[in-house]
């Protein structure tokens, strides 16, 4: 009788132990299975260092990231540079112990990243250069996604040999260019000046950096404009560099020309004669070349967002891609059909 009742003991706590392990083993795969889900449900998350917000140009460009993200389901880690390097320097060692799966971000320079890139490729994060390019060793990012620069000073070029191809007289040139050391500024400077040397009549008189600001385009005006007035050289429609007569302005954004512009009302100027060249296609440049009062905008394409999503995901998958991702743009002057022309967005 004893060894009967032992016998349903050990029967019944071994039917409780069983029970006890089958429902551990349940829940610890049913936990497994969350945790993959979850897993593949969890967004990428993107950490973007842009180098502020001085222009049209600049906002749109942030905005298409952000909506380019949104459609992609990828989160976005912001930073706003307010274009001081080493406050973009600190948001990308700051992406990296936040451990993104991406970095991509701005350069408002050319030059001393390489430090902090190591430290990225160390982490096992994959590093994306966008709109401006960098002299890094190559090794420590995946690659950009931004504009050919120098293709875009190559089109002023051809456009100002165009125009004043039946000029017989020299053609001196006023030129005010971007932030200094920056590669779309070096870009923008090479390509023209291989296209302009080919003729001899083409003189750049002076260069002066106008830092991409409209706030510079109008301070570099009304400077021109006093010195004018105090040599004598004052004239409603021309402008006048140490006595020597402006014949084109070469303003490597559209913020600067604008500002340009300001001046010009200000002061009632009305430089007819003067061709201006411009860059980015922001709606207003655009309006103002419409009215006449610019000749040529080459389009630096903001809308950058998508191209960029796409490259995100496929490094985050340790994919490569290509060293340089181009974007489309073209080039809007006086000649064109302005009734064709659709609004820019910015």
């Amino acid at each position: 009788m004893k060894i009967k009742i032992k016998v349903h003991y050990i029967i019944y706590i071994s039917l409780v132990a069983l029970g006890i392990l089958s429902f551990f083993l349940s829940f610890v795969i049913v936990n497994l299975n969350s945790k993959k889900s979850e897993k593949k449900s969890e967004k990428l998350i993107l950490g973007f260092s842009q180098i502020g917000a001085e222009s049209a140009w600049r906002t749109r460009n942030t905005q298409s990231i952000f909506e380019a993200a949104a459609a992609n389901d990828i989160q976005i880690i912001f930073d706003d540079a307010q274009q001081k390097q080493e406050k973009q320097l600190k948001a990308i060692r700051s992406f990296i112990v936040y451990q993104v799966d991406v970095i991509a971000f701005v350069p408002i320079v050319e030059s001393g990243w390489d430090n902090v890139l190591k430290e990225a490729k160390n982490a096992g994060i994959p590093v994306i250069v966008v709109d401006r390019q960098i002299n890094a060793d190559k090794s420590l990012y995946a690659g950009f996604l931004g504009e050919d620069s120098i293709g875009e000073g190559q089109k002023a070029g051809n456009f100002l040999i165009e125009k004043c191809r039946g000029y017989d007289t020299p053609v001196s040139i006023f030129e005010i260019s971007g932030t200094e050391n920056s590669s779309i500024v070096k870009g923008r400077e090479e390509g023209f000046r291989d296209v302009i040397s080919a003729d001899k009549k083409f003189t750049i008189i002076h260069s002066e950096n106008g830092d991409f600001l409209r706030s510079r385009g109008k301070e570099i005006a009304e400077n021109l404009i006093q010195h004018a007035r105090d040599s004598g050289n004052f004239k409603n429609d021309a402008l006048y560099f140490d006595g020597q007569k402006i014949d084109a302005i070469y303003s490597h954004n559209d913020s600067m020309t604008l500002g340009l512009l300001d001046s010009f009302a200000n002061y009632g100027i009305n430089p007819a004669d003067t061709i201006i060249i411009s860059f980015d296609a922001e709606q207003k440049s655009i309006d103002a070349l419409v009215s006449g009062k610019i000749n040529c905008v080459v389009e630096c394409n903001p809308n950058l967002g998508e191209m960029l999503m796409q490259l995100v995901k496929q490094v985050a998958h340790g994919k490569q891609i290509p060293r340089i991702t181009y974007n489309n743009e073209t080039v809007f002057t006086e000649d064109d059909d302005f009734s064709k022309y659709e609004p820019r967005g910015y």
